[in-house]
C-alpha cells in the first residue's frame, strides 16, 4: 500500500503565509476599527451639534423668556430716554405762564438740549403722523399700543414721497415715513427751533388711551425700574 505523503511547507513559505494571514487579520481589524471610529466620530459630531446648536437655542429661548418676564415685572425698564445731551427740564406738564403771554395748560414736558442733539424714540411703535405746519413745528407722533408719544420743534421739514408724508432732516440723515415702524431708541430727529419756541428743546407729549399724561411721572417710573434691574 502506497503511503500518502504530506507535502512539507518550507519554513520561508510558512512564514510568508503566516504573515499574510496576520496581515489580512490586521487589515480586517483595521477596517472594523475604522468603521467603529467613524461611528464614534459621527456620535461625537451629533453630540457636538446637540450641545452647539440645540442647547444654545434652548438657552436663547430661556433668555428671551427671562427678558419677557423682566419686561412684565419692570415695564418701563426697556424704554428710551427721548433726547441726547440732556441739559434741563425747562417747562413742566400742567398750567403755566406762557412765554408768549397769559396762562395756558402745557400738554407736555420741555427738555432742553443743544441744537442738533439727536431725539430718540421712547418706545417701539408706528408713525401715525408727521407735520411741520403748527405751533409744534416739525413733529412726529408715534403710537405704541394704547400710548401716543409726540415730539415737537425738531429740525427738518415734511414732504411727499410716493403718496406718503415723510419727515426729512438731511443734516441728521433722518427720514421718518408715516405708517413706518420705529424701534425703541431709534433716532427720529434732532433738537431744533421750528414752530413756536424761544430756544432749542424737545417738547415731549404723552397720551394714554387718548388722555394726556405727565411725562415726568413716566420718566420717574422708567428711572425706578431701570435702577431696580442693576
Amino acid at each position: 500500500m502506497k503511503s500518502s505523503s504530506v507535502k512539507a511547507i518550507p519554513i520561508k513559505g510558512f512564514t510568508q503565509a503566516l504573515m499574510g494571514h496576520f496581515s489580512q487579520l490586521i487589515q480586517s481589524r483595521r477596517r472594523r476599527s475604522y468603521v467603529y471610529a467613524r461611528l464614534l466620530l459621527l456620535g461625537c459630531l451629533s453630540l457636538w451639534m446637540l450641545t452647539g446648536l440645540v442647547l444654545p437655542a434652548q438657552r436663547r429661548s430661556a433668555a428671551a423668556a427671562e427678558v419677557e418676564l423682566a419686561r412684565a415685572a419692570n415695564p418701563w425698564s426697556f424704554a428710551s430716554f427721548p433726547v441726547e445731551n440732556f441739559q434741563a427740564y425747562t417747562s413742566p406738564f400742567g398750567y403755566r405762564q406762557s412765554p408768549f403771554g397769559g396762562e395756558q395748560f402745557h400738554y407736555g414736558l420741555d427738555i432742553a438740549a443743544p441744537l442738533g442733539s439727536y431725539i430718540r424714540n421712547w418706545w417701539e411703535g408706528e408713525v401715525i403722523e408727521v407735520s411741520d405746519d403748527s405751533a409744534c413745528g416739525t413733529s412726529v407722533v408715534i403710537e405704541s399700543g394704547e400710548w401716543q408719544h409726540i415730539y415737537c420743534h425738531m429740525q427738518g421739514y415734511v414732504t411727499y414721497e410716493g403718496g406718503s408724508r415723510v419727515m426729512v432732516d438731511p443734516g441728521g440723515n433722518i427720514r421718518i415715513r408715516e405708517g413706518g415702524t420705529i424701534s425703541t431708541g431709534q433716532p427720529i430727529g434732532r433738537v431744533g427751533m421750528t414752530g413756536r419756541t424761544t430756544g432749542p428743546h424737545l417738547h415731549w407729549g404723552l397720551k394714554f388711551e387718548s388722555s394726556w399724561v405727565d411725562p415726568a411721572m413716566v420718566l420717574r417710573a422708567m428711572y425706578d425700574d431701570q435702577q431696580a434691574l442693576r
